[in-house]
Parts: C-alpha cells; structure tokens; sequence
C-alpha cells in the first residue's frame, strides 16, 4: 500500500479545487463505454457506463460518485482508467437522476440509499463477474460503507474503498455550512435546486419548488426536501439514521478508508470511532494533507490516490496482504 503521499499544495482549499478541476480522462477509443440500464422498480431506473478492460477481466469496480456528481467525475475517470489499465471491468454507476438521468427516476437519490448498488451487484453475480469491489467517493463512500455493514458477510463484495467519507452526516454538514466553506455550499445548492426544479417539472405531485430559493445550507435543504421525500421527517433524524458510521462494526468484507486530516468538509475527528481499531475487516489510510477528494501528488505519477486504492485491491486479489492484514484488518495512518 502506498503510503508515500506528498501533496502539491499544502491547502487544503487548493487541492480540493484543483482535484476538482485538474484534467482527466478514459481512453474511450481503448476502453468504450457501454452504457447499461439497471430497472430497481417500477418508476425506478439507474443508469451505468460500463468498460471492459484488454483481455478477460480481473475482477470488477463499481464507483459510487459525490454529492451532484455523475459518472463523469474526475476522480472517477482517472481511477477507472488506471482500473481497465490493470485488467479490472468498469462500472461507472449514476445515482438516482444524476447523469442526465432525471427521466427515469421518480425520487432521488440520498446519502444512505444503498439499494441500488445492491441490485447492481446482484446482476453483475448473476452475470458471473469476477470479484466485485465498490470504490466510493464523499458522498458515495457513506453509501458504500452502509450497505458493506448491512451486508455483512456476503458473497457480493470481495472487497470496498471509500474515499473522503463523511461517515458522520451531522458533523460533516455543520462543517461544510461553516462560512469558510462558502464556495462549496453556494455550488451544491445551486446543483440541488436546479434538480428540484427539474423534478418538478416531470413530477410535480412530488417535489415543490416552494421556498426552494430560500435555503441557505445545506441542512436546511435536507430538513425541507430531501428528509420529507424519504420518509425521515427531519434532516436530523435523516442524518443519525443514514451515516455509516453506525455500521462499521458490522462490516464483514476488506475495507480500505481514505482520508485526509486536512479535509474541509469532513472532520477527522469522526474517523477516531472505535471500529476502526475493533473491526479487523477497516483498514483507515489517513494522509496529512490531500482536501476533500484533492490528493494530488507533488510528484509523478499526479493522482496517488488510484495508485492507493489500486494497490490495495491488487493485494486482496493476489493474496499479497501482510501477515498484520490477514484479517483484512488494522489501521494504517500516514500522519
């Protein structure tokens, strides 16, 4: 595991944007994108791009994106090339309405709505895919670790990566409605109402535009939509149900945490939980620097992160892990 991370800025609002924005891409002359559409239910579609790698895979990766993010996500496309490079099949996988794909869902998606990656990981097994791995990010990291506890032990997951998780929703979103993360909050609230707005128009019996322009925070967007649609009352109840952090004890299968101590929307104090020294099955990769989702490196190659994650699902394919990690357990710190 690659432990070695040195970021290119010591800010962590740098890296965050610079994570951001910074170019990436899938060689899609090399790997195509198959799109492929996953029916939940009746009125409920998801929506996947889908890349087969040289050869027979290895194994698969499913990638959970963020908060208003898409398959497109930078730090999708970078780990997902890199991922088709060493011999793994793709699955690029859009929450519910993201991606362009409002027209085939009633609802949308939440932080802690965890089946339809369920019912993904259900096809591919009944596809006879090789091992599945979930790989996700912020938002889809808590999505990831919830549905790896309510698994359990399971033959679904050979493995999960959750990257700049807020594992605690309450603390993560009174950090993120913070005046210094100003920039982030006027940008996700400008994403969520402009899905409201859309949902509207396609289903107005469920989603008001009332009040819409009126939120502030995010809190106050989920106290007034998202915790209302899903049946949770209040943001509150909504948060202390859906964080992960309530079922790290009960995950079963190999799980690598990334974080980093500097992140500005996801407190580190959070990942002191005590699973993370009780539950052989985490392993926490904590890095000094990185922002939320930045992790650039200073040196070559640019992204450590897919390297990271890579690594670590290299070693549980090969049998490679330490002796310290026979378990699939421990924690790993790189202050």
């Amino acid at each position: 595991m690659r432990d070695d991370f040195q970021a290119i800025f010591g800010n962590a609002h740098l890296l965050t944007i610079a994570g951001n924005f910074w170019p990436r891409k899938i060689d899609a002359t090399q790997f195509p994108a198959i799109r492929r559409e996953y029916r939940i239910a009746e009125r409920i579609t998801v929506a996947a791009l889908e890349h087969r790698p040289l050869g027979t895979a290895r194994g698969e990766i499913v990638f959970l994106h963020g908060l208003e993010g898409s398959s497109e996500a930078g730090y999708i496309a970078s780990l997902a090339q890199a991922a088709l490079i060493r011999g793994f099949g793709v699955h690029r996988l859009n929450m519910r309405t993201c991606g362009g794909t409002e027209t085939l869902c009633e609802t949308m998606y939440h932080s802690g709505l965890t089946s339809d990656t369920k019912f993904v990981l259900e096809q591919l097994q009944a596809r006879r895919a090789g091992p599945c791995f979930l790989a996700g990010f912020s938002l889809g990291g808590n999505v990831a670790l919830k549905l790896a506890g309510e698994l359990g032990q399971t033959d679904l997951l050979a493995g999960v990566c959750a990257v700049s998780t807020p594992i605690d929703l309450a603390a993560s979103v009174r950090q993120i409605d913070k005046p210094f993360n100003i920039l982030y909050v006027r940008r996700f609230l400008d994403r969520l109402r402009q899905r409201v707005r859309r949902m509207s128009e396609l289903h107005p019996h469920l989603y008001s535009t009332a009040g819409l322009d009126e939120v502030k925070s995010i809190w106050e967007f989920d106290d007034r939509f998202t915790a209302p649609l899903f049946g949770f009352g209040t943001a509150a109840n909504y948060y202390a149900t859906q964080s992960a952090v309530n079922y790290l004890d009960s995950i079963r299968v190999p799980t690598l945490v990334i974080c980093a101590q500097d992140d500005p929307m996801v407190p580190f104090a959070m990942y002191q939980h005590a699973a993370f020294k009780n539950n052989p099955a985490l392993t926490l990769l904590a890095t000094k620097n990185g922002g939320h989702l930045g992790f650039l490196s200073r040196r070559k190659p640019r992204f450590w992160l897919d390297g990271a994650v890579l690594d670590w699902i290299d070693a549980r394919m090969t049998g490679q892990a330490s002796k310290r990690e026979a378990a699939f357990g421990g924690s790993l710190r790189q202050a």
